[in-house]
Order: C-alpha cells, then sequence, then structure tokens
C-alpha cells in the first residue's frame, strides 16, 4: 500500500470541518464508506438519505419515481439554504436559459447573474462498479455538513442534483457481496443476474430511447425539471495501469452538437486533471489513455451533449476488496494525457473513493467560479440551435469532405489559386488548400440541414411513430401537432400529423434522431486496423423504428399546436369502419400492435387468422391482414383494444375461403437466457412483455434434457447463445454458496448436448428462431450456406474478412425485404435493419438451397443508410434474413439485429410472425 499517498488523500481534506448534527456514514452503516470488504445495499443508503434530510437544512430529498423493481430512485438536492428557499425561482431560470426562448440577450445576462449553477452527480448506473453508489453516499453527507470554506462557497454558488442512477442493482450487488459471513470471502463476482431488471450493463445505452423506468425517471430531471449545465456520470473502471480515466475525449465528436460542448468538456478535464495534481493523486489519463469519444448519443452522459450540457465521465478502478494496480511499462511515461503515472501497488476501496471525492470538487469550484458563464452558455447554445433552424444551414460531414475531396483529386484546377496566400514553405503534414468554387460545393442547396421533420398520421403503422414522438417528448423536444389538414412543399397532410421544428434549443438531438449519422473512416493508419468506437457508430431511430417522415428544407408553418413539453402521446383512437352486414373484422397487420390484439384475443380463446390475400375490403392492409370473426367476446375485445392502441379495423361483410386463411393458435413460447443474464436476452423479455406475449425463461440445462417438442412451439436464442462449431466455451467457475433458485440457470449451450436436443425438437415440428450469432445453429445443423464474409487466402484457406477490410461495428442498413412470405408480412418491401457485425450468409445455387428461403438481403453495394460500413460492398447479395426446414420444423436464421436494444421497431414482425407461425395453421373443409 502506498501509505505517503493514502496520507495525503486525507490530508486533503485534514481542513473540512463537519457539522455535528448530521449523521455520519460510519454512524449510520456502522463502517466509513471505503472500508475495505463493506458495501452498502440500498435500503441501507435510502435510509441515510431520509436520515439526513431530516438533519440538514442544505438538503431536499426528491422522489425521481420507481424503479422497474418497485423501488423508490431518489435524487438529494444540496445548496446552501438561502437557496433551497429560492429553488423554484432557481429552477426555473435554468429553465429558462436553457430553452433560450423568449429571452433576449439583456435578459439571459440578466437571468444568468441571479441564477445558481446546476451540477448533476450520480452513482451507482452500473451496479458492479461498486466505487459510484459509495461516492455518492460520501458526497452527500460531506455536501450536507462539511463547514471549510470551499464548500461554503460552493454551496453558495451551485445546486448539487446527487442522483442515484440504479437503486435495484446496488441492492442485488451488495447483497450479493456481503452475503459471505467472512470477509476474506467476499467477492463481486458470479452475480447470478443483470443488475438492472431487463438489461444490466445496457441501462447505459437507454437514454435516447428511455425504454426503462430509470432511464425515464432521469431524463425526466435532466431536460424537463433541471436542466442542469454539467452532468457527471460516474463509472468504472480505469485503464489498467492508471488509476482514472477524465475528459476530454478522443476523437471523433459528433457534428451536430455545439462546439461550446466540446470546449467547456476540455476545460471541466483540465480542472479535474488540475486539481487531482495539485493533491499529488497520480494516475489519472484522458484522450488517448481509453478509447471514449463523445461521438455515441445514448449513454447518461453523451445524451446530455444534444441537449447543450456538459456531460463528465471519469472511470476509476476500485473495489471492496484490495487489488493490485498492474504495472504497464508505457504507462510509467508521462505525457500530455498522461502527466503524472502512478507507481504498481496494493489499492485500497478508500482510496478511489477520495479521488471522487476531489473529482466532485474539482468539479463544484470549477461551476462556482463559472456560474454565470455556464448559464449564459446554455443560454447562448441554445440560441445557436434556435437561430441554425430558422435559416439555411450546412452541417459538415465526413462523407461530404470525403466527396469533395475525391473530386478535387481528379481536378486539375482544385488547388487554391489566391495571390494573397501565404509564400511560406508549407509543412509536409499541411492538408492542401482547395479552391473555393468546392466551398461552393459544400453549399449544395440539397445539403442543407432541415427546418423541421413531418411525420404523416396516415402511414400505416402510425402508433409505432407515436411511440418515436415519445422517445422526443421524454427528451425534452419540442413537438407540435397539426389541428387541421394542411399542406407544405406541395404535400398534403392529415390532422393530427406530428411537426418537429429545428428551430429550438435541443435542435442537435432532433437532427441526430432523424438524420443519419455519418462516422468518419477512423484508422490507426493508413490500411491499418479501425480504431474501435465506444459503442455504436450508426443509430437513427426513426429509421430503426421504420417511422415515416419527411425531411423540409425551408420554413414553414401551419395550424400547428404547441405541445407542453414532456406530454406523453397516445395515437388517435382507433375505429371500427364500414357498414352493414358484420361477418368479421379485418386490423391492419404492418402496425406493430396488432401483435397486442392478437395476443389477447389468442389469451381470450377467441378465433384469430391471417388472410394470405390482401383482402378486398381493405386492400391497402397488404399481405397478411388478420381475419377476426364477430363471435361472441370478439367485438368487445377489438373495440377495447382498437380503442387503446390506435389500430385500424375495417368490418368485413362476408368470411374469407377458407383456403385463404391462417388460423393463428397460442404459442408455447420459451427465451432462452443464462447465469448472470444475457442482456440481449433481457432485452427480448422486455420486449415480449411490452407486446403481451406469453413465454418462459429457459436455461442450458433444460435445453439438453430435450423432449422440449412436449413444452413448447417456438424457441428463441438471442445472439450470444450459440456459440459457432469448434469454438471453445467461455470459462465459467461456480459461485460459492449459490443460492438454490439459481441453480437451474448454470451451464452453456454446448455441440454435443444442447445441438442434438434442438435438432429433434426441429424434427419432430418446433420452431427455433436464432438471432445474431446464434445463427450459428445453421453450421452446427450442417446446412447448406455460408458466411458472405469470407475470403480465400495465399494458401487456399478460407478465412474471416479481416477489420481492415470489413467492418461495420454498429449501423443502419438497408434491405430489399420478400413481403410475400409470410414471416415478413406487414413489412415494406425495402427495410432498415439494424447489423453489428452480423452474420449474413451465402446460398449454394444447387437444389440442396431449396429447403432455405432467403427472406431479406442487401442488393446493394452500398446498403449504410446510417453509421460506418468499411467495406460494405462485401455484402452485396448476402442474406440478412432466411428461413430453414428441418425435418418438419423451421429454423429462422436472423442475422441481423431485429430486436435491438428495443429500438428495431421496423424490424420486429420478423420476430413475431415467427412465433405465430410457429403454430399456425391452414384451415380447410
Amino acid at each position: 500500500m502506498n501509505r505517503r499517498l493514502l496520507a495525503f488523500g486525507f490530508l486533503a481534506f485534514a481542513t473540512v470541518a463537519f457539522a455535528a448534527k448530521v449523521t455520519s456514514p460510519k454512524e449510520h452503516f456502522g463502517f466509513a464508506i471505503g472500508d475495505d470488504y463493506q458495501l452498502a445495499t440500498y435500503t441501507q443508503t435510502e435510509a441515510y438519505f431520509k436520515k439526513i434530510a431530516t438533519e440538514s437544512d442544505r438538503v431536499r430529498l426528491v422522489d425521481m419515481g420507481k424503479t422497474e423493481e418497485g423501488r423508490t430512485q431518489w435524487m438529494v438536492v444540496i445548496s446552501a439554504p438561502e437557496n433551497l428557499k429560492s429553488l423554484a425561482r432557481y429552477q426555473q431560470i435554468a429553465r429558462r436559459l436553457a430553452r433560450a426562448e423568449g429571452i433576449d440577450e439583456a435578459q439571459a445576462r440578466a437571468l444568468a447573474a441571479e441564477g445558481r449553477a446546476v451540477v448533476w452527480i450520480d452513482g451507482g448506473l452500473h451496479a458492479t462498479e461498486t466505487v459510484g453508489a459509495h461516492q455518492l453516499i460520501e458526497t452527500v453527507w460531506q455536501l450536507a455538513s462539511a463547514t471549510d470554506p470551499e464548500m461554503m462557497r460552493m454551496l453558495q454558488d451551485v445546486i448539487v442534483l446527487c442522483a442515484h442512477a440504479n437503486p435495484d442493482g446496488q441492492e442485488l450487488v451488495a447483497g450479493w457481496y456481503m452475503r459471505e459471513s467472512d470477509p476474506a470471502k467476499r467477492t463481486l463476482a458470479g452475480l447470478p443476474r443483470l443488475y438492472q431488471k431487463y438489461i444490466g450493463h445496457d441501462n447505459n445505452r437507454d437514454f435516447y430511447l428511455a425504454a426503462m423506468k430509470e432511464s425515464t425517471n432521469i431524463n425526466r430531471q435532466l431536460y424537463l425539471e433541471w436542466y442542469p449545465q454539467i452532468v457527471y456520470n460516474h463509472h468504472q473502471a480505469g485503464p489498467v495501469g492508471t488509476i482514472i480515466f477524465t475528459p476530454p475525449f478522443r476523437d471523433p465528436f459528433n457534428y451536430f452538437y455545439d462546439p461550446l460542448v466540446v470546449n467547456s468538456v476540455q476545460a471541466l478535464g483540465t480542472a479535474i486533471q488540475g486539481r487531482f495534481l495539485a493533491e499529488d493523486k497520480p494516475g489519472a489519463t484522458s484522450r488517448s489513455g481509453a478509447n471514449y469519444s463523445t461521438w455515441f448519443n445514448g449513454s447518461l452522459r453523451t445524451t446530455s451533449y444534444f441537449h447543450n450540457m456538459v456531460g463528465l465521465l471519469t472511470e476509476i478502478v476500485g473495489s471492496p476488496t484490495p487489488m493490485r494496480i498492474p504495472l504497464v511499462a508505457r504507462r510509467q511515461l508521462p505525457s500530455g494525457d498522461l502527466p503524472a503515472p502512478v507507481s504498481p501497488q496494493l489499492w485500497h476501496f478508500r482510496q478511489s473513493i477520495e479521488y471522487s471525492l476531489s473529482a466532485n470538487r474539482a468539479v463544484l469550484d470549477y461551476a462556482s467560479r463559472q456560474r454565470e458563464t455556464l448559464l449564459y452558455n446554455i443560454y447562448r447554445m441554445g440560441q445557436n440551435s434556435i437561430a441554425r433552424g430558422q435559416r439555411d444551414h450546412w452541417t459538415p460531414r465526413p462523407g461530404r469532405i470525403d466527396e469533395i475531396l475525391k473530386l478535387a483529386a481528379t481536378d486539375k484546377a482544385a488547388a487554391d489559386t489566391d495571390e494573397n496566400a501565404s509564400d511560406t514553405e508549407t509543412p509536409r503534414s499541411e492538408p492542401p488548400r482547395l479552391a473555393l468554387k468546392y466551398w461552393d460545393l459544400l453549399r449544395k442547396p440539397e445539403w442543407r440541414d432541415p427546418r423541421g421533420f413531418i411525420i404523416p398520421a396516415d402511414q400505416p403503422d402510425f402508433p409505432t411513430a407515436v411511440k418515436f414522438i415519445n422517445t422526443l417528448a421524454k427528451n425534452g423536444v419540442a413537438i407540435e401537432r397539426a389541428t387541421a389538414d394542411f399542406t407544405v412543399a406541395g404535400t398534403r397532410y392529415p390532422a393530427g400529423s406530428y411537426v418537429v421544428p429545428c428551430a429550438q434549443a435541443f435542435r442537435p438531438h432532433v437532427l441526430d434522431m432523424f438524420e443519419p449519422q455519418d462516422h468518419p473512416n477512423d484508422f490507426k493508419y493508413e490500411g491499418g486496423p479501425p480504431n474501435k468506437p465506444y459503442d455504436v457508430t450508426g443509430w437513427t431511430l426513426a429509421f430503426q423504428m421504420g417511422v415515416k417522415f419527411d425531411r423540409i428544407l425551408d420554413g414553414f408553418s401551419g395550424p400547428f399546436e404547441r405541445l407542453p413539453y414532456g406530454e406523453p402521446q397516445r395515437p388517435p383512437a382507433g375505429r371500427i369502419e364500414g357498414s352493414g352486414v358484420v361477418a368479421g373484422f379485418l386490423v391492419n397487420h404492418q402496425a406493430n400492435d396488432s401483435a397486442v390484439l392478437v395476443n389477447r384475443l389468442l389469451r381470450a380463446g377467441v378465433e384469430a387468422y391471417w388472410l394470405r390475400q390482401p383482402a378486398a375490403q381493405a386492400a391497402e392492409f397488404g399481405r397478411g391482414p388478420i381475419y377476426i370473426p364477430d363471435r361472441p367476446g370478439a367485438r368487445v375485445l377489438v373495440e377495447r383494444s382498437a380503442t387503446e392502441l390506435g389500430l385500424h379495423v375495417r368490418t368485413a361483410s362476408s368470411p374469407p375461403a377458407l383456403g385463404d386463411l391462417l388460423r393463428l393458435q397460442p404459442v408455447r413460447i420459451a427465451l432462452w437466457d443464462r447465469y448472470g443474464g444475457s442482456m440481449p436476452a433481457g432485452w427480448t423479455r422486455w420486449l415480449l412483455e411490452q407486446f403481451e406475449f406469453p413465454f418462459d425463461v429457459v436455461y442450458s440445462a433444460q435445453i439438453d434434457a430435450g423432449q422440449l417438442r412436449e413444452k413448447y412451439d417456438a424457441i428463441i436464442f438471442v445472439t450470444g447463445a450459440i456459440p459457432a462449431p469448434g469454438a471453445r466455451p467461455s470459462p465459467f467457475s461456480r459461485p460459492r454458496n449459490l443460492p438454490p433458485e439459481y441453480e437451474g440457470a448454470i451451464g452453456r449451450i454446448t455441440a454435443d448436448k444442447s445441438v442434438p436436443a434442438l435438432k429433434e425438437f426441429l424434427q419432430a415440428g418446433g420452431t427455433v428462431v436464432t438471432i445474431g450469432s446464434s445463427t450459428n445453429l445453421a453450421y452446427h445443423l450442417a446446412l447448406p450456406l455460408q458466411s458472405a464474409l469470407t475470403e480465400r487466402g495465399s494458401d487456399g484457406k478460407v478465412r474471416t474478412l479481416p477489420d481492415e477490410k470489413f467492418y461495420i461495428p454498429g449501423s443502419v442498413l438497408q434491405a430489399k425485404v420478400d413481403a410475400a412470405e409470410p414471416v415478413a408480412w406487414g413489412m415494406p418491401e425495402r427495410g432498415d435493419f439494424y447489423y453489428e457485425r452480423s452474420p449474413a450468409f451465402t446460398m449454394p445455387s444447387s437444389g440442396a438451397n431449396a429447403a432455405i428461403k432467403p427472406i431479406a438481403w442487401f442488393d446493394s453495394e452500398a446498403p449504410l443508410r446510417s453509421g460506418w460500413a468499411w467495406g460494405q460492398k462485401h455484402l452485396k447479395n448476402a442474406v440478412t434474413v432466411a428461413v430453414a426446414n428441418v425435418g418438419t420444423g423451421k429454423l429462422y436464421l436472423m442475422g441481423s439485429e431485429v430486436a435491438f436494444r428495443g429500438q428495431t421497431h421496423g424490424t420486429f414482425k420478423l420476430l413475431f410472425n415467427a412465433l405465430y407461425l410457429s403454430t399456425a395453421r391452414t384451415e380447410s373443409n
């Protein structure tokens, strides 16, 4: 242990005095925060927050809402007592400046002078990163009780929002760690399930969708209630051989947000680094120290960038069980990104808490000293966004820059011939100067940013479009709705259509949800491997959700009403159209929520069918419309669900011919999961619940036991379930003292036990749906297909294409869909698919291929819609979704992530239809 460093950590706060009346963590928990081998549960933490709220006049406790497991998610608001007396006024100032609506420069400066900086500090989002929740506890105590001059100044200038990001996770993780009475046996390893009910670590990928209750609660505070200027998100673990990663981040940063965001992130990162150096806390790295960038939208701190807030992320080492900082030789050399290397040593939990407290103080000190600047800057950025949305504006994008460079490379007159240009020698690394005509090319009229987006109310799946609108509402976006029919740019739109204007403070977020992401080609060197992104590179939510919208490039107006910020929208109540004799009801299969109606009908024992051909009475419904005979119980369910879900229903005057009907029947569904929890399985579990599918969660032991056909009709395997043939199973260490309820979850899918059981299930008429890498099952079953993403080396061996030739880390691609196939009924003939290093197939042209049908394939050499797709030409004619006959059963191969993170509403039907088809039967006389 580095005693000098630890001693100095305490010495840095030796002058801090604390108010005696506020209970200390040690008095409440029975141990000091940061003591080795000790963790607090959320139940204990909640009780402590409530206690402090009664003891300190600096504290207000805010109920943010319930978690997915039903706990209360608390936020502790802390400031000087006199600030708390005017809390509503300061909250109003923060909101007015962030919205930047209806106030001029002078008013903004006056509000900035009057207001208080608002800083968000959270902890516990990733619950196994135990420093986060525990530094939050210690921070709350110090803010509530410390009386040193720096603290008193900060409390006068700043309102601090101390928010717990994942109560359920802290309860699970702390309980798991502390279950051992012997401290030496305590471990964070072997957690039996995800530390967020459905999505685990992906809870930090949910902030633009806000599917989870916790994400919704947090977004409400950030973008609808408090509008903090700084959002500080604590994480682990620090890069190996260092202690903590701090801002600034590596490039690329997203071109949609205001440059003041980037500048402010750098300034805050410098402040944190400076504090560490002043307190002799070495080991802080930034930029190249890790792969974190500011490109991605969707995490807690990155979504804040698109709202003109200064998002901070730190990643620190630390564990309640003492650990070692290893020697990494290259990281013993000081650099601009690691100015003070740390020596290898034994490291204790309290040291990580001290570093976190120093970082928090650095942020709060900066906010105090730069109070007016922070408040004014968020107004300035909002005004910038409004101004850009009111006039012609062009956002530079990597693809457009590449386009003009390519043109210039073949143009003899491309060079800048300005006589006044400097005649000094140009450094070899200096990029060439281009003639101004290329500037004009970058200002093509069609390359202008939209002034707004219109979402027509008459699109086939308007209820899903409304769900998309609600994701924007949860993110504080200004939304309008048409009160009457209107025309823009020659197109007629019905009343009830939504309009999302770009002349608003949160314009960056609006553009990011509608427009394609254009990620640069980011390689370590020319011809070398890619610099792997922090997360995905393309996510355009409107594309993923299959929403139909129009980009409007010129200013427009109409009979629009501004909706209250954050107000959830519901689709217009559906109605049953038609008159005269009613034999039954026709429902549009193109609406995802039609699955909810079908599941309610099947659960109630009411007949439901698909029509093989479009219905004459509802031709616009396309193939596979749902037919429900007008029998007892049917009408009430149809009417109630149509009203609730906004479904389009028509009456049928006569029943269809029996040969045109597919009878839908209840489906016994199994969803694979594993010990510790699979995030894709968790997302799929959430998805099935949202659409009211009944299902069981099964584990490998149940698969291996066989006789699956007796219990199930369809089994879903998400990505990561089924390994490739010959792959080594991932190591698994059975946890000590495993609770009995988790015994059945132990195990993995294997070639020797699981695959034969699945083959038996298929041959007996079962349906298996494989997604992503679990399409490996096709290779285990020796089906006549192969990967499209291979090449033959000079040695004649087939190998996977290297990243230098093909690399799609997470993007939206467009594919051709065979909408005539039942599994694709309700889909358009071209669809947007989420692709993340996903499998893609080629099939031999021989007769052996007759048992496999392609459902969706990439019919272009450039299928990219949003993101980064290096070498995308290799996907030409590659199949991304297929169905194979195995015995009397069916194996669905969905290489693309058709249910990715709850976002890909545009491809949900492929999964839903496959499930229904497992029991659907042709009607006969």
